[in-house]
């Protein structure tokens, strides 16, 4: 509000019915009757005065009552209005349209009684906008008022359509006004009256948006000046702010104020405490009712499935799991998600199959271990697999500092072995020496870290890893985990399996593993994990770093032959129906099958043959029976009834029957001992022929493919275990080239050439040509291949091999056909140690070969061969090339005894 300016005598009146504008209130006007735009047009619009004034007096009828407004409503007054507290700008209230004027045209008889206010307030114009209506064209005025000071009508007057007054000032000077808040019973209202308007303000803090604003208008202003300012920011009665207008006195005016403030401040803290109150009890109520109409709705709709019981008891089952303090928290925050959602919502099913496997889970639930028995595991590891001593040994090692410590992180065992050598059995066996359940991963094939990892729940279809599906499948969280061709994952685009098992394997990490489905750490320290493989090359160091690698080299044919008799032949027979009493496979027909027809490192082919053995021996016992039960019902005796007396006789008669029964034999035996008496089937050589076909392996391929020149025999490891590979070689015109086949890797490409060049060499030195080194090549070719084209191979081992047989070929003489050789050779004629030499000794033996040729440096490789094999070979070591030549030809070979590296 302004400071104190003077009035002029004479003023536009512009009425306002049942309305009251006081000092320092803001109102916005419309004008619509001919007086009122009459008023605004030739007092306002055209003079262009936009600082002109105009008096607001109130008017009303005799109906008007005295109706407060509800507090709600005042607070709402006081919201919108509280902006317009400061002295300079103001705006009118936003929201509601302004009043309208209802004075009626000058001289207009009308039946309402209007009473004018003796006083009322000089107004300042703040905004002026001019309106046309459509389609009448009618102008009308929208006028923003501001109330400046308080005067007293003397006279109304008309001046054409709307009315003038004489009036003169009531409010004080500015001078008078300071002497007056002097007076210290003014400074104690005003005091009073500033800490009542301090109380509301607090009160509709939270919801004021100018508090800053208002609170310094409280401190800097005039009482006066507050008085006026606080009561017309609030939507009272009519008659309190006419009376708050007639109080021109600055005590009575505080009073006034301080009484009506006092008022609202009451009434809007009693209104606060009941709506709390009320919506505290509607929030209750109004949840049942929302439950039981959610309820009605769903048996209208035929959707009542109890999916609410069925996540109560979900929630009480995750509760029972034991789950840590931070996976509780994170399931908790996913129910709740739940709840919000319908049965229909897409994401409803995934996450309700989320919250169900943490609900699975064994967070706490293990295994309980009984005490480890070494002399019982020690039998049992006896009674299941034979042979393997050095296997054995370590894994009773390993159950022995289990014993001890049962909460030792011990190594990670990898079994590496070819097929069929026990692997999977031996981790098995493992589970059952510790009271473990026991669960097997197969990883052959798997290309997706996904698998591992699992796939993120953004995805459709996501799913847990195998290896917390396994741990939920098993239900324990400690149990012996067998990741199965740990060797055979591969890594594409999708990401590398074999990275994330380091974490899996790794103790210092698997006890947070974190799967990405699961998205909370998981414990699997607890886990104890076997892997086995093939074979270690293809694994990548890291990772085969984690474990400690145990090599299960192949069986000799006597370790097969024992387990043929003690485990394959009875598991073969129960698995076709049949016993020892049908059929009798003697020990020397399984080591013939051993011969002739298996060559393996393991023992599923032989088990196979086996069982094509107790097929045959099935259709046998099959069609027996069914001739036994054939010629028993030929042979079931007449039986006939013969009539005693005259008339039919018969049962129901009271006659009577007699049968006659005549025993029956089958060339002078009886029934049931021809059907027991039944000679099992013995199996021999030619039923081996009959059933599993000529002999693969007779034992004289190896002397019927050395018998000419230029062929030798090499020794090879592959994923099966030990191999012989022979190597041919044979020349021909051309123009001194080489030519290898055989798919071939580049290594043992590289092995030809250096073993061609070591032979050009040490032509003369061998007698391989009569002239100079030279001529050895000159105008031929040299072709070296290695059979079984479908089969790759690549390796340093055959570096002997291809010198042997280069060196039969020149030299015109065969390689004795008794005699295998392995080892990698340099240029300088040293021989180098390779690996693998127990497999392929084993694969020697098993192929009739009486003497091995291997590097001197492979002598403590040869502790781990079976001393029964070393018992019937003959081991020849070397250290050159020229020792080798000298042992693989009959009566050995020349060479120079000055010959240097």
């Amino acid at each position: 509000m302004a400071e104190h300016f003077e009035l002029p005598s004479t003023i536009a009146i512009l009425p306002s019915r049942n309305k009251v504008l006081l000092p320092g209130g803001v109102v916005g006007v419309r004008c619509t009757s001919a007086a009122s735009v009459q008023l605004v047009e030739q007092e306002l619009w055209q003079k262009e005065d936009l600082k002109g004034l105009i008096g607001v007096v109130p008017m009303h009828d005799s109906q008007a009552s005295d109706r407060p407004l509800s507090p709600r409503a005042s607070m709402l007054q006081f919201l919108q209005e509280g902006k317009n507290f400061d002295c300079g700008e103001r705006e009118s209230s936003v929201g509601a349209p302004p009043p309208s004027d209802l004075q009626p045209p000058v001289g207009r008889q009308t039946n309402e009684t209007i009473h004018w206010h003796p006083r009322g307030v000089a107004a300042r114009v703040l905004a002026l906008q001019q309106h046309m209506e459509k389609p009448t064209s009618r102008v009308t005025y929208t006028v923003v008022l501001e109330g400046r000071c308080r005067f007293g009508v003397q006279e109304f007057n008309v001046h054409d359509l709307y009315n003038t007054a004489r009036v003169t000032q009531l409010d004080s000077t500015k001078a008078e006004m300071e002497q007056a808040e002097k007076d210290p019973e003014v400074q104690v209202l005003a005091h009073q009256f500033k800490s009542v308007a301090g109380d509301l303000i607090s009160l509709l803090e939270p919801k004021l948006k100018a508090v800053e604003r208002t609170k310094a208008l409280l401190e800097t202003a005039s009482a006066h000046k507050l008085a006026d300012i606080f009561v017309a920011s609030f939507e009272g009665s009519f008659d309190q702010r006419l009376a708050m207008l007639d109080a021109v006195d600055l005590r009575q005016r505080l009073l006034k104020a301080t009484e009506i403030i006092t008022r609202h401040l009451q009434t809007l803290r009693v209104a606060e405490k009941i709506s709390m109150k009320v919506e505290g009890h509607l929030s209750k109520s109004q949840k049942d009712v929302l439950r039981q109409q959610i309820r009605a709705i769903k048996d209208e709709l035929g959707d009542n499935d109890d999916d609410e019981d069925d996540i109560v008891a979900l929630e009480r089952k995750m509760q029972s799991v034991g789950m840590p303090a931070n996976v509780w928290k994170h399931a908790q925050r996913e129910l709740r998600r739940l709840r919000k959602m319908q049965p229909q919502q897409p994401g409803y099913g995934s996450s309700r199959t989320y919250l169900e496997l943490l609900a699975e889970l064994p967070w706490q639930i293990s295994s309980e271990e009984q005490e480890i028995d070494l002399v019982a595991a020690k039998d049992r590891l006896d009674s299941d697999h034979y042979g393997l001593s050095k296997v054995k040994k370590r894994i009773i090692e390993y159950l022995a500092v289990r014993k001890l410590k049962p909460d030792a992180r011990g190594p990670v065992l990898c079994f590496v072995g070819p097929p069929g050598v026990g692997k999977t059995s031996l981790a098995s066996s493992i589970a059952g020496a510790l009271g473990r359940r026991f669960i097997r991963l197969s990883l052959g094939g798997v290309k997706d870290e996904a698998d591992i990892r699992g796939h993120r729940r953004t995805y459709i279809g996501s799913m847990p890893g195998r290896l917390i599906e396994g741990i939920k499948r098993v239900g324990v969280n400690n149990p012996v985990m067998l990741l199965d061709e740990i060797d055979k994952t591969g890594a594409d685009v999708r990401g590398d399996p074999a990275s994330a098992l380091l974490e899996v394997l790794d103790p210092e990490q698997n006890k947070t593993f974190n799967d990405h489905y699961l998205n909370v750490p998981f414990d699997v320290s607890k886990v104890v994990f076997v892997a086995t493989a093939n074979r270690v090359q293809t694994m990548p160091a890291p990772l085969l770093d984690r474990m400690e690698v145990i090599e299960l080299p192949g069986y000799t044919p006597e370790e097969k032959l024992h387990i043929a008799m003690r485990h394959l032949i009875p598991r073969v027979l129960e698995q076709h129906g049949i016993t020892n009493k049908h059929i009798k496979i003697p020990e020397p027909m399984v080591e013939l099958t051993i011969q002739r027809y298996t060559r393996e490192a393991g023992v599923r082919n032989l088990e196979r043959h086996l069982a094509a053995l107790a097929r045959a021996a099935a259709v046998k016992v099959a069609e027996r029976e069914q001739s036994m039960r054939r010629v028993t019902g030929d042979m079931i005796p007449e039986v006939s009834l013969m009539d005693h007396g005259e008339g039919r006789g018969g049962l129901g008669d009271g006659g009577g029957v007699e049968m006659e029964v005549e025993a029956v034999g089958i060339h002078g035996r009886e029934v049931a001992s021809a059907m027991t008496d039944l000679e099992p089937l013995l199996v021999d050589e030619a039923m081996l022929e009959v059933v599993l076909g000529p002999p693969r392996f007779d034992g004289k391929e190896a002397a019927e493919r050395v018998a000419t020149p230029g062929v030798a025999v090499g020794l090879v490891w592959t994923v099966v275990g030990g191999e012989v590979q022979f190597v041919e070689a044979t020349a021909m015109l051309g123009k001194g080239d080489i030519h290898l086949t055989g798919q071939l890797g580049d290594v043992i490409k590289e092995s030809a050439q250096i073993a061609l060049t070591w032979v050009r060499a040490r032509a003369a030195e061998l007698k391989l040509a009569v002239a100079e080194a030279g001529s050895l090549l000159k105008d031929r070719d040299i072709h070296i291949h290695f059979p079984a084209g479908a089969v790759p191979k690549d390796g340093p081992s055959a570096g002997v091999t291809l010198v042997t047989a280069l060196v039969s070929l020149f030299g015109k003489r065969c390689v004795r056909a008794d005699t295998a050789m392995t080892g990698e050779m340099t240029l300088r004629g040293l021989v180098l140690p390779v690996g693998g030499v127990k497999d392929k000794i084993l694969a020697a033996h098993r192929c009739g070969i009486q003497r091995v040729i291997l590097p001197e440096r492979n002598r403590k490789d040869l502790q781990e061969v079976p001393a029964a094999i070393l018992a019937n070979m003959e081991i020849l070591l070397a250290k050159r090339m020229e020792d080798v030549l000298h042992q693989a030809f009959e009566g050995g070979c020349p060479w120079k005894p000055a010959s240097r590296l």
